[in-house]
């Protein structure tokens, strides 16, 4: 039998694999907490031996009739985006995939009221929300088998939770998996215009796009350190009204897989709260509580990053 042993947040955003002369010059000559803050959580999680597949629920990712898994047996091959194909030009990715855990995912889409399909096609693109988040934390460790899930863009918040609910039961059901979950993607998400939006590339929060936004984004992050997973969703609609990437897509998939409302696992901050051109970005990371995801509720926990984690520091 599989369980999840892990799961994530993680902001992806573009400038983290830009040169670091580069990094520095748009941040007012600072490191990205964002790049420091992947670093050690790769030190601190990605690097044991005590998970064998990491499953990214990939924002950028749309699919429209159903919800696409990947089942290629490897990925490998040169990616260039072709959103910002300056900055992410012929990356090099070649990882093995988990052709077995992607078909009991979709086998259970008729459980839950839903349509999922897995795919082995080794021509179906791939996206810088799994491709950005694997350079840090996948590369060097050929073992580790990483599969990538879409959001859907005609679905709704029910549709992503009987996503999660589903891969739930297909790791569950995959015997001997021991699986990492990646939410990849931002909180509110609202661009700067482009005729101001080099003004705003610094990290500092001051940037994002609004100040409303910006304490939308700080109060989940509160919930999210306090465990109340369930304040998150209760108020998603109010959420939405910041834009949160996907819809925060990505994370209502992990939550349907963590347990939803009764999910207690308190989150631990890697890197600071920044700025990305307007959106609100940021690395937590949730350890399963000894009691399971729906438990009692967990410990705080202490955060392990080289920068400080108050949530409403500015960098």
């Amino acid at each position: 039998m599989g369980e999840i042993v892990g799961a994530g947040l993680l902001a992806h955003v573009p400038t983290i694999v830009l040169p670091e002369a580069d990094r520095l010059e748009l941040n007012e000559g600072k490191e990205i907490t964002l790049v420091t803050g992947l670093h050690q959580l790769r030190a601190d999680v990605f690097e044991r031996d005590d998970y064998d597949t990491v499953v990214v629920l990939d924002s950028h990712w749309a699919t429209t009739v159903e919800f696409v898994v990947t089942a290629q047996a490897r990925r490998a091959g040169l990616f260039t985006s072709e959103e910002l194909p300056r900055g992410m030009c012929r990356m090099p990715y070649d990882f093995p995939g988990d052709p077995e855990l992607a078909h009991n995912i979709a086998s259970f889409a008729d459980k839950h009221g839903t349509w999922i399909t897995a795919i082995e096609d080794d021509y179906l693109p791939i996206y810088y929300a799994t491709i950005n988040l694997w350079k840090f934390l996948g590369e060097g460790l050929p073992d580790k088998r990483w599969v990538t899930i879409g959001v859907c863009q005609t679905g709704d918040m029910e549709d992503h939770l009987r996503l999660g609910r589903a891969l739930a039961d297909g790791i569950a059901t995959t015997p001997g998996r021991r699986v990492l979950l990646i939410a990849s993607g931002a909180l509110s998400h609202t661009f700067w215009p482009l005729r101001e939006i080099r003004d705003h590339e610094a990290s500092d929060p001051v940037h994002i796009r609004t100040p409303e936004a910006r304490e939308a984004d700080y109060e989940r992050i509160g919930w999210f350190k306090e465990g109340r997973h369930d304040k998150v969703l209760d108020t998603m609609g109010e959420f939405w009204k910041h834009k949160p990437e996907a819809k925060f897509f990505h994370y209502l998939m992990m939550a349907g897989a963590l347990g939803e409302q009764d999910c207690v696992a308190r989150a631990r901050q890697y890197g600071e709260y920044e700025n990305s051109v307007g959106t609100g970005q940021v690395h937590l990371w949730f350890d399963r509580p000894a009691d399971g995801w729906t438990g009692a509720a967990a410990a705080p926990v202490t955060a392990t990053a080289a920068a400080p984690h108050d949530p409403h520091s500015r960098v």
